[in-house]
């Protein structure tokens, strides 16, 4: 029997969000990788780390938005590549010295297993010649990855990095996505309910930058810090997810697909960025509230912010080909923000991060009112 399923069958299933629990790990190792080197490196490793893990996971939605991933063999070899994920985030706070190999054994062994399980669950040539063209570049792309932890040079090992993962990211670009099928629904879920998972990083790093005894500060900068949580939260999930779940199921297959990869595979991966970025943030601006930040942590509280709201505009612009000028102008002020929170106390700065993303919110729901009750009532015929 064949693992394949149809798209109307298709739900998030339990292995998916068991799978998901060691993505969350794999996160909060990110952020703790920034947090113990907060320089411009330790920001461009804790970068790199993340794109190559979302890549992975990623991967791994396109296989189970396929496959019954809970069924037969392919459950054994789901909690195989999920031992593999958890070596890589085990690694990930030494990936760029001491465990850079075994990282890059650890990735690419996940990686290699996503090709080998869809191969593995696949009867349809057309599918299987798209699981060929993937791996082109999902083979020689983490090989890389591999031979970085080789070497010794840290400028070498960062280079291996980079250009590994360009080659990986290339492929769906490259090649293409014909051949392959989405289940627009399932599809649409797996990545709000990782958008999701990352927003509760930042709850997380709320809790991880108390150090001291509770007084005031800390906790109105708890409560800052979860204003801008909800922001970030509310300004995905109480239109856009909707809307574009909405789209994506009425859409041809062919452009379907191509929707999956730019809108959901690419563009989703900056809005993951800019939520662990904020989240390094909130996690130093809680540890020092009283002190200015300083540069990396205050450019990646108001720019993750940017960040995520840029992603948005670029969501829109590629699905609906109109500009979202409210969240363009919400990038620019938060990127504008950056020198003041170089100047003053840290729990300033949250409270400003938390008056942008308040903000934007009340904005948009008072001036699309009506938009946004057609839309979130809006019976989907489908």
């Amino acid at each position: 029997m064949s693992a394949t399923v149809e798209e109307t069958e298709k739900r998030v299933e339990p292995l998916e969000l068991f799978f998901d629990l060691v993505f969350v790990f794999a996160v909060t190792q990110v952020t703790a990788l920034m947090s113990h080197d907060p320089t411009w490196e330790g920001l461009g490793q804790g970068m790199l780390v993340l794109i190559a893990l979302w890549w992975a996971w990623g991967a791994y939605a396109w296989l189970t938005n396929y496959i019954a991933a809970d069924e037969g063999v392919e459950r054994l070899l789901m909690f195989a590549v999920m031992g593999a994920m958890l070596i890589a985030a085990l690694a990930v706070p030494h990936a760029f010295d001491d465990d850079a190999l075994i990282f890059g054994l650890a990735y690419a062994a996940a990686r290699w297993l996503h090709i080998f399980i869809w191969a593995e669950a696949n009867e349809d040539s057309t599918v299987g010649h798209a699981i060929v063209r993937l791996g082109l570049t999902a083979l020689p792309g983490t090989s890389l990855l591999v031979i970085a932890g080789l070497v010794d040079d840290g400028t070498l090992r960062a280079a291996l990095w980079i250009v590994g993962l360009s080659i990986d990211y290339a492929g769906p670009y490259v090649f293409g996505v014909s051949g392959f099928r989405v289940s627009a629904g399932h599809f649409a879920e797996r990545f709000s309910l990782i958008v999701l998972i990352a927003l509760g990083e930042s709850i997380v790093a709320i809790g991880a930058g108390v150090t001291d005894e509770l007084d005031a500060d800390l906790v109105v900068a708890a409560l800052l810090g979860l204003t801008v949580a909800c922001g970030l939260w509310w300004a995905y999930f109480d239109v856009v997810a909707v809307a574009a779940e909405r789209r994506f199921r009425r859409v041809p297959p062919d452009l379907r697909v191509r929707i999956a990869r730019d809108s959901y595979s690419y563009l989703h991966l900056p809005m993951i960025a800019g939520i662990v970025l904020v989240a390094l943030g909130v996690k130093k601006t809680v540890g020092h509230v009283d002190e200015p930040l300083d540069t990396v942590p205050a450019v990646a509280l108001l720019g993750g912010i940017a960040l995520y709201y840029a992603a948005h505009v670029a969501f829109r612009l590629r699905n609906l080909h109109t500009l979202n000028g409210a969240r363009l102008a919400a990038v620019f002020i938060a990127l504008a923000l950056i020198p003041l929170a170089l100047e003053v106390d840290a729990l300033v700065a949250l409270a400003c991060a938390a008056a942008l993303t308040s903000a934007l919110i009340a904005y948009e729901s008072i001036r699309f009112s009506e938009a946004r009750e057609r839309i979130r009532h809006e019976q989907d015929s489908l």
